[in-house]
């Protein structure tokens, strides 16, 4: 394989296992239940308004002061109700993660982050205003009475906890902190909800004992909380204890790139998929509080598994280094990188540096006929073709067809591919002449997946035949 070059592979003859009209079908039951999702995440905001406005609510609005009062009531129950959605995003519900991806999930979950911070910024002020205009001090004044209330301080405590996490989250600050020391800080959005709980139920007589309000908003701090004791705490802890999994060996697969063996117990129990990640901790005195989000590379037997790790950072660092016979903790499996993510006939992957991690798991899992799938493995230099080996075993094995790229990116036409092949004019649709017709998976560095993204959907491939894993948080 030379520099900036292209390589194809033959394709033998096979079958096929899943047929596409089978895939279809499981994509818009799938669609379905996003649908029903997405209109509980919004509904629960208008079920909050409505619950207040049909419980003597919509009778307070006699007055200036008494409107701007319950506004400011409605925008904090909808921003309440706005971080308690979410918290259940956050807590990788299997049926959220199988239907919509943890990707997406996180995603719908950062977009919430701002307006409910705007809304409850707004509870505040608004309550200040109106209960000024009530009093006939100004608002600055106000602030003086409401603190003497019971279980307020509170509250502003919570706002403020969450208007650190909220700044903590936006890309430009997110980047400045280690995965580990940014995850603690946004625990502090549970410590800023339950911290406002006292405030809500006792302030104002708004959730009133046996009340239906109350009743309502005991069930979402139930759900949003009892989701993340479950799936982010007890099942993890007891996934660990139950398949005792320990690191085996530890094999370099290129400088700074180490395969991690692990063995364990009854793992394929676990129904973890090609393309599917796993949260790991190792149990060292170096690593034990680092948990690192890393996927399998490998489809595991039910005794041993396989991630491999590239030294990105400290704590990819530390990890590399562990011992045989390490403990190690998980979560997961996670993600919808997989072969059930899959609509269309036909199957496209590219794939850059350590992004090749989940497309080996995926390519060994998937289920596909030759010719089926095309696969386009790209690299910078010859040093990170890691594991293109074993791509090209399974890409044989499966009947693909294989191309690779190595060289820097292009100054000139698309971004994402060598200047040689840019100015030959290859473009995505040249490698991928059936991309209409294709599940396109891409994997990679972010900055790089966003241009084959864009690449993408300007070749106009419909949005649910596109498939992204990025290593960012």
């Amino acid at each position: 394989m030379s520099a900036n070059t292209t390589t194809r592979r033959p394709v033998p003859s096979g079958s096929s296992r899943v047929a596409a009209p089978d895939r279809r079908k499981q994509y818009r039951r799938r669609a379905r239940i996003a649908d029903a999702l997405v209109t509980a995440l919004w509904a629960s905001g208008a079920a909050a308004a409505a619950l207040f406005l049909a419980t003597g609510g919509a009778a307070k609005f006699g007055t200036a002061a008494d409107a701007v009062t319950s506004l400011g009531i409605v925008t904090g129950l909808i921003g309440t109700d706005f971080v308690l959605v979410m918290i259940v995003l956050a807590a990788r519900i299997p049926v959220i993660d199988r239907t919509v991806g943890h990707d997406r999930a996180i995603a719908v979950h950062r977009s919430l982050g701002k307006p409910a911070l705007y809304l409850l910024l707004a509870h505040g002020l608004l309550l200040l205003v109106g209960y000024g205009m009530s009093s006939g001090f100004n608002p600055i004044a106000e602030i003086g009475p409401m603190l003497a209330i019971p279980d307020m301080p509170l509250a502003f405590v919570g706002l403020g906890l969450l208007i650190v996490v909220v700044i903590t989250s936006l890309v430009a600050v997110r980047r400045k902190f280690s995965y580990e020391g940014w995850h603690i800080v946004h625990l502090l959005s549970y410590v800023a909800v339950l911290v406002a709980v006292p405030h809500q139920l006792s302030v104002g007589g708004i959730l009133a004992a046996g009340s239906v309000e109350r009743v309502y908003w005991i069930a979402l701090y139930v759900l949003a909380f009892g989701s993340i004791a479950t799936y982010r705490f007890a099942e993890p802890v007891i996934s660990t204890f139950r398949h005792r999994l320990r690191v085996s060996r530890v094999e370099t697969v290129a400088p700074g790139v180490v395969s991690i063996h692990f063995s364990g117990r009854n793992l394929r129990s676990l129904e973890s998929a090609g393309g599917q990640f796993f949260v790991w901790r190792f149990w060292t005195g170096r690593t034990w509080w680092h948990s690192h989000p890393i996927s399998l590379s490998s489809v595991p037997t039910d005794a041993s598994a396989r991630i491999t790790v590239r030294d990105l950072g400290t704590g990819s660092s530390a990890i590399s280094s562990v011992r045989p016979g390490t403990r190690v903790s998980f979560e997961g499996p996670y993600g919808m990188f997989t072969d059930a993510g899959r609509t269309a006939p036909k199957l496209a992957i590219v794939v850059a540096g350590i992004g090749i991690t989940p497309v080996r798991a995926f390519l060994e899992d998937s289920r596909v006929r030759p010719g089926e799938t095309t696969i386009l493995l790209r690299a910078s230099t010859q040093d990170e073709t890691y594991l293109w080996n074993e791509i090209s075993e399974l890409a044989a094995k499966k009947g693909a067809r294989l191309y690779t790229m190595v060289g820097k990116r292009a100054r000139s036409g698309p971004g994402w591919m060598p200047q040689p092949d840019a100015s030959r004019g290859v473009t995505l649709k040249s490698v991928f002449p059936d991309l209409a017709d294709s599940d396109l998976y891409i994997c990679g560095p972010t900055a790089w997946l966003d241009l084959v993204e864009n690449d993408a959907r300007r070749a106009g491939i419909p949005e649910h035949q596109l498939h992204t894993e990025r290593f960012d948080w």
